[in-house]
């Protein structure tokens, strides 16, 4: 059992409790059962109260003796006895069952209508009779005083299916395209139909005529679409509730077109079911997503049940605070709230454990099992188990007996305990151990640049009412983690930092050098911490949150003051930033260069010298004055002529002439030296030329192995006369 409380309002789950793998027998489920203690404090209210699949629709007898309830798969009825909290009967269908009505005290008649058109007509020994309908129904009542069955579905027409003759009567044709819900009132007997439209339509059974039609859906606010009618309900003879595919629901008087109350569900999915506690003067209305009790004078929610799937239906105890949710899980659930009303007789031992439990978290595990993966089986060095009985293979692992997986797991890592013990004794160390020189400080230990633009914003807000209205990111919960993980700290190596990094230090100039005495004043707190630390402790930790010493390296004189200055500066960061990001680009593409580059400046033979050689005198570069600076063609001019002395005195004839015509005398003033200039622009063109002939070649060879030929195509000979 578990208890939770909305709203002062305390609800059981009767349903929830440890479960226990399905594959096991039934005598060791019943072993483990009685093994666990938590087990012994379970409340089954219901034996096998559950389907093999999912639950669609659930009902209670008008004698309140007999729960009956559909399902899948295979379809099927059960019906559970009250008097012996156990099942009475289950019977299988051919197709799924839509909805189904109780036309009599107990279970002895029941009418099913069926997904595939067909109605089934069930006695107390089985099926009686099973006919078709001529259009797909989707929801049907009976109405007691001309024992006919009323069908609706697809189509304008309510079907009536008299039972007493055993035939089809004329149907009744509305105004609807399509009918999602009919109710019949429970006093005057009056046929309430809702439509696709948003409309419902009153019908009297004695004239055969429509009384009147209400339009719901022009009620609602805010609704750009007319939604359809999903769910009607009666109260008594004057009052009705309506719900809507919008998830609304509106209660009406039928003597008005006004609604006398409008709840939205706030879920934006259609009301399947509506019912009412009289005694309490409560609603209960259900969507797929949950269950509400709401007042229905001021429409105040008073509890609540969530899904952890999808409801499909609910029925409520006449005068009690019990109920019980059908939904797309094997469990059917049973919920019990004292305020709505006391147990029923026949589970009257609920009123006194309700005040003995106390709430417990249920988790959806077992016990007695531990599910691992099969890394984790190969890191045991079980894997050997697979196939055997030791392990159940279920989705994308195993689950194996938690006391096998307990005795591998401590011989794989022996001392696991004893590091676990370590840590946490560390942890109590670390916790207790105080600083000798205490400074306090509020910022964080990541982003603390980021953390002080907030609090910096924070104190001295701007006067626009949007920046004002901007919650407060250090007290944020969704944004802790970006103060406290170091994963989410400031890379400012990236490149799209210092891109952005002239717009985000676009900070004012005159509170810069108060947040860097701030910052410095936190980093001396944290330098104090460390240095005991590394005093008392041996184990000296990795200093995991590092400080920018480019922070504290400029002046305050360095900032202007005036607005024209901070835009000179701000343009320069840009420029600077951009520049940058253009030459590590750059550097990244000449190092991704292959070697055939160097390949082609590699001289092969004496025609491949493009150095210029001068006659007894190294290339110079002149600079400052008359000094002179070595340059690099300089130092392989030794190489160069120790390869001319080996080769024969033809080659060695044109490499002279071709470096001769490369130089250029430029007087008599420089004290009679010659200048040379290296011309590398065709090889660099040859270079570029040689590397996009690559390039096309292997387009072309991509294209050639992606288009495909065409073979089977032949030219046939058409002769014109």
């Amino acid at each position: 059992m578990f208890v939770n409380e909305v709203n002062d309002v305390k609800i059981y789950n009767l349903s929830a409790g440890k479960s226990v793998p399905d594959w096991l027998t039934d005598r060791r489920k019943r072993s483990q059962l009685m093994k666990k203690v938590d087990s012994r404090r379970q409340i089954e209210l219901i034996q096998d109260f559950d389907m093999p699949g999912v639950c669609t629709s659930i009902r209670m007898s008008p004698d309140n003796q007999y729960i009956l309830a559909t399902g899948t798969y295979k379809p099927r009825v059960k019906c559970f006895e009250v008097a012996n909290l156990s099942i009475k009967f289950e019977r299988c269908f051919d197709s799924e069952v839509t909805t189904f009505e109780v036309i009599s005290d107990d279970y002895s008649k029941m009418v099913f209508l069926q997904c595939d058109r067909y109605v089934e007509i069930h006695a107390a020994h089985g099926r009686h009779y099973r006919l078709r309908v001529p259009r797909f129904g989707s929801d049907m009542k009976y109405h007691k005083p001309s024992c006919d069955m009323y069908i609706v579905g697809v189509g304008r027409d309510i079907y009536r299916l008299n039972l007493e003759r055993g035939q089809f009567l004329q149907p009744y044709e509305t105004d609807g395209s399509c009918l999602n819900a009919c109710d019949v009132n429970p006093e005057h007997n009056l046929l309430m139909v809702g439509t696709r439209e948003g409309t419902v339509e009153a019908w009297d059974p004695r004239s055969k005529l429509r009384c009147a039609t209400l339009d719901v859906a022009i009620k609602l606010p805010g609704t750009k679409e007319f939604p359809s009618v999903t769910a009607l309900k009666h109260r008594n003879g004057l009052h009705m509730g309506v719900g809507t595919a919008s998830g609304h629901v509106l209660l009406y008087d039928i003597r008005a077109r006004q609604p006398l109350l409008i709840k939205d569900h706030l879920n934006k999915v259609p009301i399947k079911r509506i019912a009412f506690n009289t005694a309490q003067n409560a609603v209960y209305s259900m969507d797929e997503a949950m269950l509400k009790l709401w007042d229905e004078q001021t429409g105040k929610q008073i509890a609540y049940v969530e899904s952890t799937t999808s409801f499909n239906d609910f029925c409520t105890i006449p005068n009690t605070g019990m109920f019980f949710l059908a939904q797309e899980d094997i469990k059917m659930l049973t919920y019990y709230v004292p305020d709505m009303g006391p147990a029923p007789r026949w589970c009257a031992f609920l009123d006194n454990l309700t005040e003995e439990i106390e709430s417990e978290v249920v988790e959806n595990v077992y016990d007695d099992y531990q599910f691992i993966t099969e890394k984790e089986l190969n890191e045991l060095g079980l894997e050997h188990l697979i196939g055997t009985n030791l392990l159940k293979g279920y989705m994308h692992g195993y689950f194996m007996d938690v006391r096998l997986y307990n005795k591998a797991k401590s011989v794989v890592e022996p001392f696991a305990f004893d590091r676990f013990r370590k840590e946490k004794v560390r942890q109590e160390i670390e916790s207790e151990r105080k600083s000798r020189l205490q400074i306090e400080s509020k910022l964080p230990k990541v982003n603390k640049e980021l953390a002080l633009k907030i609090m910096d914003e924070q104190a001295h807000p701007s006067n626009s009412a949007k920046q004002r209205n901007v919650p407060n990111l250090l007290q944020d919960e969704r944004f802790k983690a970006m103060f406290e993980n170091t994963d989410f700290a400031v890379n400012k190596e990236a490149e799209e930092y210092r891109l952005l990094a002239p717009v985000l230090n676009r900070l004012d100039k005159s509170k810069a050098k108060e947040i860097r005495q701030r910052i410095e004043v936190a980093r001396v707190a944290e330098l104090h911490a460390e240095e005991a630390e590394k005093r008392e402790d041996s184990d000296d930790d990795e200093d995991l949150f590092g400080f920018d010493k480019s922070d504290g390296e400029h002046s305050s004189d360095d900032y202007a003051s005036s607005d024209e200055e901070g835009r000179r500066d701000y343009v320069k960061e840009m420029k600077q930033a951009y520049k940058q990001v253009k030459r590590q680009r750059e550097d990244e593409e000449e190092q991704e260069e292959p070697s055939a580059e160097q390949e082609d400046v590699e001289p092969d033979g004496p025609d491949d010298y493009a150095a210029p050689i001068t006659n007894g005198n190294a290339s110079k570069q002149m600079t400052n004055g008359n000094k002179f600076k070595m340059t690099p063609l300089e130092e392989g001019n030794s190489a160069l002529q120790q390869h001319l002395k080996q080769v024969s005195l033809q080659d060695r004839v044109r490499v002279i002439s071709n470096l001769e015509s490369q130089v250029t005398n430029v007087g008599r003033s420089l004290g009679n030296r010659q200048m040379t200039f290296e011309m590398n622009k065709h090889k660099k063109s040859e270079h570029l030329a040689k590397k996009r002939e690559a390039e096309l070649k292997k387009h072309r060879d991509e294209r050639r192995s992606i288009i495909r030929p065409i073979k089977s195509l032949r030219l046939k000979k058409v002769n014109f006369k």
